[in-house]
């Protein structure tokens, strides 16, 4: 049987706090992790640990890929680390998600902050309800209300998904990002993005600075040097490589099985009536004159009705009716007083649940509040009748042959679905909120009464309110519950589709960041014409965990040749529908603003007639993006963030050996101390690894019952039974207990004579007995590290090493009286453990000293950068006086000469100011520098403590 000294050596070393870089320094995260481990998730959490001077990392692999579990795995660390002031800053759609995952995958406990579980901590008197020992979870315009509250509460680790959200916070406009970047600027950060370059590189230099404001220098060092002409992109991939992590779903198809996308279409012809509302309304929104139409939102509102009209006659109807109610208000206006809907088209955009980047998009474009000040009311009289004309006909239209089409999906889907053994379920995706309620009735008409379910971003009607009173009522008394009304509502709602509906239908709201693996069937009524977009929503079935081929419908109306294109140009040139992985991240990466793409399929739109213009303006389209996409994939995106080497696979697998070595060396380590711990308490079935708890342990507030150990294989897992783990309130009793037993100085007789396997430097010692003694090593410098230092010696004076005493504690062993005791060789073991001490102390600052140069360094370029900046500043204006001196000399006239000459003097004056800031800026930058690095300085000086766990007196048999 194994002995207390085992326990107490175990749970020391279970709990230990390790500065290593390889697997170990996640192990009690691996361990205590319910998910199903793969090697680049590993990798990808171990490179959040990569610096204790880091501030941060950016983790950007692509979309599927699990970045969830690898944020988990780090947060877990933290948290078995004593670390537990933690923070996840998500969009308001994604909370539930994270806390569903954290406390099933992590036993995390979590809780949601919005405004209303805030101020019910607030009244309860909880001063900061950011301060808490959980996890807490909340959106992002939350936290930026809260901003004073979150930097007050001194967190630990601050995640950020989905940051390409915060790209541009180096912008002076951009308040959400700024006030996110004031409340985290002093805590770690773990950001968390599938696409961190979309536009431009000036979105990386923005993440950057999220993360640390001396990654880079001032955003003029950043253009001069990595978006001139001449620009060092291979100095800027090594800078990336020091806080930037990206993985490629093709480069991990050796451990992770991706199934199909199977496309289908499905054709559908409109009547003469649909297709001359169609018309009707196309030859209206062509016109340049109507006030239904206002210029400074011209692109806008003739794009959102072209997908309005695309989507279905009752979408179309309802925005119709809106803009007829916002003239027939603007005529009763008195003339010369602004109208009063200055923000219709938000509301509309909103209203219909859009969801779209379609506002900050547009914010810069002019607004002309005034033009419509002085109209003409006979004009505006025949436009809202003419308004309310096309209303009516959309109305009278109430099934259209799109929407009749949508059985035959469903059919062709469900077949499919029954053919692969797939679940009988569809996600139907539509642009507009009015479409989403028409279909739903269509359908419950049409046979799917009780199998449907609506989710959006409100999520106000009926039927989801019933649902959702229902989810509290079966979850009452649980952890599901997290307090969040909204982020409840939403997993109420994909609970149901999962265990009762057969049917979703979603708008935009659902196409970022819900995991919808158990469905494999996607249909998209109306198709985006933005390729992001799409990729969004097929990459909520078509990821990581999907076991089953995905299917992608989508509808053709074959009476209209730029639809047709559209799909062509989607299909063929994207990828989009077909293959593995679907379209890559380069030829997405292409599209630099989703929105300016789908303004170049508009302008087509709106100004070929022909079929043949239509083919040609595409064609056109096509060409361009075939360029653009052969440039990106030669040059930017795929040179500075693909940083795997060609030792990727070894490396890869190598984390995969290693994490499974490690969680099968914790399984039997906690094992073994729970039995020791519990046998008096417990019934053990050590073949199934599952226990049987006959009293409760109330001051550790844990209950009697089944307990089975934590395993990757779900297969084994008994639902009856409790995971047992690390940091269940029973395994932390049993951790505690272990580690204060009491372990006198006695004799341990260690067995390997019995032991099932071989171990050849034990059996050597067969017969042989001395002394042992196990000293716990604290190293307090940049990281707080932990070493379990043995000192062994046989009878005779000869060194028993690390590894051979490790290696003892594998076998069963007795525990009697002490047989005979030396001074002199104690003695000797004491001085042993001292060498021991100091060398692994000598070696611990050998590596904090690696990590205080790889920040030096980075101090020194960061300095460097600010310079560049000011220099580049002065040269631009060297450049202009030269520029200024041409035009001198060729001065048709005195009194050109003379404006040139003013010019040149004052261009000059701002030189020598300028060379005068250069030393000002170079003594401020060098004075900062110097002192970021005396604090490394100060802070790499070591604290450190020794305790003694136990001595024994050991022999083996």
């Amino acid at each position: 049987m194994s002995t207390v000294y085992h326990a107490k050596y175990f749970a020391h070393e279970l709990t230990r706090l390790t500065a290593a870089d390889g697997v170990e320094k996640l192990s009690q995260s691996l361990f205590n992790a319910n998910v199903d481990l793969n090697p680049h998730q590993i990798e990808a959490a171990l490179f959040a640990f990569r610096s204790p001077l880091s501030k941060g990392v950016l983790i950007a692999d692509e979309v599927g890929l699990g970045k969830t579990i690898e944020a988990g795995l780090v947060l877990c660390q933290y948290w078995a680390e004593r670390k537990r002031k933690l923070l996840i800053i998500c969009p308001a759609s994604l909370r539930k998600q994270w806390s569903v995952e954290l406390e099933e995958k992590f036993n995390l406990s979590n809780v949601i902050l919005e405004a209303k579980s805030f101020n019910d901590l607030y009244k309860s008197g909880h001063s900061n309800p950011f301060k808490q020992e959980k996890v807490i979870i909340t959106s992002y315009h939350f936290a930026n209300r809260k901003k004073e509250e979150i930097r007050l509460a001194g967190y630990h680790l601050v995640v950020i998904d989905e940051a390409h959200k915060l790209r541009n916070v180096h912008r002076k406009s951009n308040k959400l990002g700024k006030g996110i970047k004031e409340a985290t600027e002093e805590t770690k950060k773990l950001l968390l993005t599938a696409t961190p370059l979309q536009n431009s590189l000036l979105e990386l230099y923005g993440l950057s600075t999220l993360i640390d404001d001396h990654i880079f220098g001032d955003i003029g060092a950043f253009r001069a040097q990595y978006m001139s002409n001449d620009r060092d992109l291979e100095g800027l991939k090594e800078r990336l490589k020091n806080f930037t992590h990206r993985t490629l779903r093709s480069q991990v198809q050796e451990y992770i099985q991706y199934t199909e996308r199977k496309a289908y279409t499905v054709p559908f012809t409109p009547t003469d009536d649909e297709q001359g509302l169609y018309q009707a309304i196309s030859d209206f929104l062509l016109r340049e004159d109507t006030y239904a139409i206002p210029k400074s939102q011209r692109v806008l509102t003739t794009l959102i009705l072209r997908k309005l009209l695309a989507s279905s006659s009752q979408a179309v109807a309802g925005t119709l009716q809106t803009m007829k109610e916002r003239l027939i208000e603007l005529l009763q206006v008195t003339k010369g007083k602004k109208e009063n809907k200055e923000n219709w088209i938000e509301e509309l955009v909103v209203d219909d649940d859009m969801e779209y980047d379609f506002l900050d998009e547009f914010e810069d474009e002019p607004n002309n509040s005034d033009e419509a000040l002085n109209f003409d009311k006979e004009k505006l009289q025949k436009e809202i009748e003419e308004l309310d004309r096309y209303s009516s006909w959309a109305r009278s239209i109430k099934i259209d042959s799109k929407t009749r089409a949508l059985l035959t999906a469903i059919d062709t889907g469900f077949n499919e679905m029954e053919k692969m053994g797939a679940n009988r379920k569809a996600l139907i995706f539509t642009e507009s909120k009015r479409t989403q309620e028409y279909l739903k009735n269509f359908l419950e008409a049409n046979g799917f009464a009780g199998k449907l379910v609506i989710f959006n971003g409100t999520n106000t009607d009926f039927d989801s309110k019933r649902i959702y009173e229902r989810w509290i009522e079966n979850n009452q008394g649980t952890n599901r519950i997290s307090g969040s009304k909204t982020a409840d509502k939403r997993q109420a709602l994909i609970d149901f589709f999962r265990n009762e509906a057969e049917i979703m239908i979603a708008t935009e709201s659902a196409a970022e960041g819900v995991n919808l693996q158990f469905c494999s069937l996607l249909i998209n009524y109306d198709l985006p014409w933005n390729p992001q977009r799409i990729e969004q929503r097929i990459g909520r079935c078509h990821r990581y965990g999907q076991k089953h081929d995905v299917v992608v419908i989508n509808f053709l109306n074959k009476r209209n040749d730029a639809d047709t294109r559209v799909y062509e140009l989607l299909k063929d040139k994207f990828n989009l529908f077909t293959g593995i992985l679907g379209a890559s991240d380069e030829v997405l990466g292409t599209i630099e603003s989703g929105v300016d793409f789908e303004k170049r399929i508009l302008a087509i739109y709106q100004e070929c007639r022909t079929p043949k213009e239509i083919k040609l303006a595409f064609q056109q389209l096509q060409n361009e993006l075939e360029n653009q996409i052969k440039n990106k994939m030669d040059d930017t995106r795929k040179n500075i963030l693909e940083h795997f080497d060609e030792d990727v696979h070894s490396r890869l697998k190598f984390h995969l050996d290693e994490t499974n070595h490690q969680i099968d060396r914790f399984s039997k380590m906690f094992w073994e101390l729970t039995y020791i711990i519990l046998k008096d308490r417990a019934e053990f079935k050590n073949d199934k690894y599952q226990f049987n708890l006959l009293q409760p342990i109330e001051y550790a507030n844990v209950s009697r019952g089944q307990y089975q150990l934590i395993t990757k294989d779900k297969e084994k897992q008994t639902i009856t039974h409790q995971v047992y783990r690390l940091s269940h309130p029973l395994g932390e009793y049993v951790l505690n207990e272990s580690q204060n037993a009491k372990t006198p100085v006695k004799e341990v007789v260690f067995n390997i004579s019995n032991h099932p396997y071989k171990i050849s430097v034990i059996e050597q010692l067969i017969g042989q007995s001395g002394y042992l003694t196990l000293t716990k090593l604290t190293i307090d410098s940049y990281q707080k590290e932990e070493h379990l230092l043995f000192s062994g010696l046989t009878d005779s004076k000869k060194v028993i090493d690390q590894e051979v005493c490790e290696k003892l504690f594998n076998c069963q062993a007795d525990v009697i009286e002490l047989s005979q005791w030396s001074d002199d060789i104690v003695s000797k073991l004491k001085k042993d453990t001292e060498q021991h001490v100091a060398a692994t102390i000598s070696k611990s600052f050998e590596n904090n000293n690696r990590f205080f140069h790889e920040e030096r360094d980075r101090l020194e370029k960061w300095a460097d950068d600010m310079m560049i900046a000011a220099e580049k500043v002065l040269n631009d204006t060297k450049m202009k006086i030269r520029e200024l001196k041409r035009f001198s000399r060729l001065a048709k006239s005195t009194e050109e000469q003379h404006d040139i000459q003013k010019q040149i003097k004052d261009m000059e004056r701002k030189q020598r100011k300028q060379r005068q800031q250069i030393f000002d800026i170079e003594d401020e930058t060098m004075e900062k520098r110097d002192k970021l690095i005396n604090e490394l300085e100060q802070q790499l000086i070591q604290k450190t403590n020794k305790e003694q766990i136990f001595t024994i007196r050991w022999s083996i048999i």
